[in-house]
């Protein structure tokens, strides 16, 4: 076996001095043609006629030879450059092929499939310098989180550690530490606001369980208040109609619950679409008619769900069915795992309406494009626009056999399998679907079997 190494950029300069070499000898022929194919005779004899007519055979076969190693001079010079715009060509093709390893990713250095990005490892990552699946944003370790720095999964900001955090104010702001937290700086499960530490508090710079306020310390009823300096004792739970231990605001049932109509532990929230109905069902869920664990968005059902409508585990996005999704901008309705594109159906797809896994492009059905295959819908046997799965009918809708009708405005952005989408209270008659996980009925329901409904909601 041999090797050979080139480098095309010698091998560009070496032709252009052999150019320069053979231009230079080409112009001393040129020079010595006429001397030397002109020779006077020295006498006017016969052998000095003889002696000039030999010295001028010598010259035109000289003449005859150079032109000939000219020409063969000029094609090697052609080839030397062809050899090294070929070589040049090789190393781009193999720089561009082995800056990615592995399939359907866009951009450099990535590992792994269906990355969009700079230096990912993993798959369906958007962004540069992402550990894992589903990321948008940079830098961030573990599934489904936006934003950068963060660990963990379904996050939402800026250096939050654990699942299901979410930031109140910008996207530059978090680094909340545990589960289900909303706000900033929270250590903990369920914490709604700022610079608390424990479970379940309401409020900014509480340390305890089930507090609402700021600057208290204690459980629920009693704390102390660090501004005025005074204990409280209001028995095992403050407000009205708190059943249970540690809560703080009315009508939740369990322990260490802020806010109203909560039921379980660590829970904060309102109610704010039906004030006299249940909201958060679960642990350390910080947000709205939540079902689960560690959830801080609106309408989620399992764990360490930052976004809204979704099933499953660590979404960050909108209406996803799986895991480790964080859609596109507020955008996800995916189903399956780790994709940070929209409407995909798979897993580690970056891209949009893509059914399979591993794509980086738009509309397409299999795995590992990194193009665009046009549209309007990807998989099989779907109708409506912007489709991928299978057997689903609709607009903005994954999965498998969804269907939705009777809005006035929009019927679709159905995930998951065997939901049907029908105008419902939420959202009144102009809205049909907004659905995900599994054989649900209705609008804005996340879950199995409409379960939602029967936990947290009574309209």
């Amino acid at each position: 076996m041999s090797f050979v190494i080139a480098v095309p950029e010698f091998v560009t300069a070496a032709a252009s001095d052999l150019a320069k070499i053979g231009s230079t000898i080409s112009t001393a022929t040129a020079a010595a043609a006429a001397p030397t194919t002109g020779v006077l005779a020295a006498g006017a004899d016969e052998v000095s006629a003889a002696v000039t007519t030999l010295f001028g055979a010598h010259a035109q076969v000289y003449q005859a030879l150079s032109a000939q190693a000219a020409a063969f001079h000029q094609q090697f010079v052609q080839l030397m450059s062809a050899g090294s715009g070929a070589y040049a060509a090789a190393e781009n093709s193999s720089a561009s092929t082995l800056s990615n390893l592995g399939i359907g990713n866009k951009g450099t250095s990535n590992l792994g499939n269906g990355n969009t990005g700079n230096a990912n490892l993993g798959g369906g990552n958007t962004g540069d310098g992402n550990l894992g699946g589903g990321n948008r944003g940079s830098q961030n370790v573990g599934s489904g989180n936006v934003g950068s720095g963060n660990f963990g999964g379904g996050n939402v900001g800026v250096g939050n550690i654990g699942f299901g955090n979410t930031t109140n104010s910008s996207a530059n702001t978090g680094h909340n530490v545990g589960l289900g937290n909303t706000g900033q700086n929270n250590t903990g499960f369920g914490n709604a606001g700022n610079g608390n530490m424990g479970g379940g508090n309401t409020g900014n710079g509480n340390m305890g369980f089930g507090l609402t306020g700021n600057n208290l310390v204690g459980v629920g009823g009693a704390y102390y208040a660090t501004a005025s300096g005074q204990f409280h004792f209001d028995g095992l739970n403050s407000g009205s109609g708190n059943i249970g231990f540690g809560n703080s605001g009315s009508n939740n049932i369990g322990f260490f619950n802020s806010g109203s109509g909560n039921i379980g532990m660590f829970n904060t929230g309102t109610n704010t679409v039906n004030p006299s109905g249940f909201n958060n069902f679960g642990f350390g869920n910080s947000g709205l008619l939540n079902n689960g664990f560690g959830n801080s968005g609106s309408l989620n059902f399992g764990t360490g769900n930052s976004g809204a409508v979704n099933s499953g585990f660590a979404n960050s996005g909108e209406a996803n069915t799986g895991f480790g999704n964080s859609g596109a901008g507020a955008l996800g309705v995916n189903t399956g795992f780790w994709n940070s594109g929209a409407v995909n159906t798979g897993f580690a797809n970056s891209g949009v309406v893509n059914t399979g896994f591993g794509n980086a492009g738009n509309f397409n059905t299999g795995n590992g494009f990194s193009t665009d295959s046009g549209g309007p819908n990807s998989g099989f046997n779907n109708t409506g626009t912007d489709v991928s799965g299978f057997n689903n009918n609709g607009t903005v809708t994954s999965g498998i056999f969804n269907k939705a009708s009777g809005g006035s405005l929009i019927n679709g952005y159905n995930s998951g399998l065997f939901n049907t989408g029908v105008p419902g209270p939420l959202t009144g008659p102009a809205f049909s679907g907004f659905n995900s996980g599994l054989l649900n009925t209705g609008t804005e329901i996340a879950g199995l079997f409409n379960l939602a409904t029967l936990f947290n909601r009574s309209v």
